[in-house]
């Protein structure tokens, strides 16, 4: 039945739709200096010195070797750092604050799923290389095998 509801808004100034608004939309580029990861923090938990476990350590040691954490600012590190409590309450056994430890590490682009969702994607100039033409991804057909009997 016509005439229920709102009328619809005009699609040229919807964002994210092609409309104005989205057109004229700045990405604002500010040139920042990567920082080393620093080291974990010494800390007290209810008046005890807090005792980072081995695989917290391990964790962290991985995030420093990746490849992601080579742009990391001084905030990146910080926001890392609490998620590696939360990554060490975790594994003692603080299970109900997995869904906040996975929402924290997503936004780092802890998983391939993470990393596709932000637009990264990890590659080596050798390894592409050496793949060649027939692991292109913009030729679809040249990565299919041919069926047995074509």
């Amino acid at each position: 039945m016509a005439g229920i509801g709102p009328r619809p808004k005009n699609p040229d100034q919807l964002v994210g739709h092609g409309g104005a608004k989205s057109r004229d939309a700045v990405l604002r580029v500010i040139p920042v200096q990567p920082v080393s990861q620093p080291p974990l923090p010494e800390v007290e938990v209810d008046g005890q010195p807090f005792v980072w476990p081995e695989i917290t350590r391990q964790w962290w040691a991985m995030w420093a070797a990746s490849p992601l954490s080579r742009e990391f600012t001084d905030t990146d590190w910080s926001e890392l750092r609490d998620t590696a409590m939360l990554h060490a309450r975790f594994w003692a056994g603080e299970h109900k604050i997995a869904g906040e430890l996975r929402l924290r590490v997503a936004k780092f682009g802890a998983t391939p799923e993470d990393r596709a969702r932000l637009r990264i994607q990890f590659a080596t100039a050798d390894h592409v290389e050496a793949r060649g033409p027939q692991a292109n991804p913009a030729v679809p057909h040249a990565n299919r095998r041919r069926l047995v009997g074509e």
